[in-house]
């Protein structure tokens, strides 16, 4: 049986403007990050 691809079938919307970042010079864009594997890290302060 073939297995499914799901590659390309849904676009990730790109980062919302106003965001603060740590360790990079400029906001990031998804564009920026195309091609490469990005690690995302989400927490919280509770």
């Amino acid at each position: 049986m073939a297995v499914p691809s799901y590659a390309g079938t849904s676009r990730a919307p790109d980062f919302p403007q106003g965001l603060d970042w740590l360790n990079v010079a400029r906001p990031l864009r998804l564009a920026d990050l195309r091609g490469r594997l990005g690690i995302i890290d989400f927490w919280t302060f509770c």
